[in-house]
């Protein structure tokens, strides 16, 4: 496996969600929960094993060094339910009027991609817990890509300009695939903290509110410093 430059999230690694959603797919289950031990580096060639014989997985690695490992998951939480559809546009302006972003690059909420390079996704507050972003894919849509989708916005559930965090653990489902041009409605919420762990969840809608995938999420606070 090959993480191309353009699918970022800090400007050195992968975007989580993009590369959780790539190992999931040498996962034989529909729920896939994938751990990431390290940034996923860019432009690098990646070896994919299967995980040992006590897990139903596969393994990600750089060398010797584990990347990321993904395993058969579970979702125990209610999906969170769409923003009407005004609501979301208001908080996505709001989100593109605030004045910093800790990843300007990122390939999924990245202020600074262009379109057709990047997402473009703008999770804006909806209330204290929840983030919501229309979402209107421009050419065809992967597995992945519904992936990366569903990460981001789960990081802005909490204030990233407060405090930085990194996804660290993603759980998903992706139960379709929108159409090119379909739009699409992004949202997500912060469900609890426990010291450095935020516990997130995040949903993808379609056109007639038709649930397109969903995840839970552990996002860990980091030091701005350390950034990868």
């Amino acid at each position: 496996m090959i993480i191309a430059r353009r699918f970022n999230g800090p400007d050195g690694s992968g975007n989580g969600g993009y590369v959780a959603g790539a190992l999931a797919a040498h996962v034989d289950s529909d729920t896939v929960t994938v751990s990431l031990r390290r940034p996923p580096p860019l432009e690098t060639h990646l070896r994919v094993s299967p995980a040992d014989d006590r897990w139903l997985g596969a393994w990600l690695w750089d060398g010797d060094d584990l990347v990321a490992e993904a395993l058969t998951g579970a979702i125990v939480v209610p999906p969170v339910p769409p923003a009407p559809r005004e609501v979301a546009r208001e908080a996505a302006e709001k989100f593109r009027a605030q004045e910093s972003h800790p990843f300007p690059h990122c390939f999924v909420c990245g202020p600074e991609r262009e379109a057709g390079d990047g997402m473009l996704l703008a999770p804006g507050r909806v209330d204290a817990e929840t983030v919501a972003s229309p979402w209107t894919p421009d050419g065809a849509v992967t597995p992945e890509l519904v992936w990366a989708a569903l990460d981001c916005p789960g990081g802005w559930s909490f204030d990233q300009n407060a405090s930085m965090a990194l996804l660290g653990t993603m759980t998903a489902q992706v139960l379709d695939l929108p159409e090119t041009g379909e739009e699409c409605l992004v949202m997500g919420r912060a469900r609890s903290r426990e010291g450095r762990k935020l516990h997130a969840a995040t949903a993808l809608y379609g056109a007639g509110g038709r649930l397109l995938g969903r995840s839970e999420q552990i996002w860990i606070e980091i030091d701005p410093n350390r950034v990868p």
